[in-house]
């Protein structure tokens, strides 16, 4: 089964990784992949770069960014493979861990409908 965790994070706190958080997640990042649980995963461009297209009653509109109205937005992502649910959960458990107690960091779990 294939799960898509989105990573959620507060944008405008100007917190930077450390160099120990970018060498241990470096280190998940290889562990992973060669273990054939992680198959992708990306940091995300500033809102402040993003646009929004939204259709509406068949009208379409675009906004700029920065998304004011978003308290927290999606950081990142990581597109896993695992057995189950519990089994993303524990993957999803190591990546958080890595972040250690000076990050604030959600992480929404969801599985991919293959039959789509």
């Amino acid at each position: 089964m294939r799960f898509l965790s989105l990573i959620r994070v507060a944008e405008n706190t100007g917190q930077k990784p450390s160099e120990k958080l970018m060498a241990d997640m470096g280190r998940l990042i290889a562990e992973t992949t060669a273990d054939g649980t992680l198959l992708g995963t990306a940091g995300l461009r500033p809102t402040s770069e993003g646009k929004r297209m939204r259709l509406s009653c068949g009208k379409r509109t675009v906004s700029d960014g920065p998304f004011t109205e978003s308290k927290e937005v999606i950081g990142g992502y990581a597109l896993l493979k695992a057995e189950s649910m519990e089994h993303a959960l524990q993957l999803t458990k190591r990546f958080l861990d890595v972040h250690g107690d000076e990050w604030e960091v959600e992480c929404e779990l969801r599985q991919i409908d293959e039959h789509c």
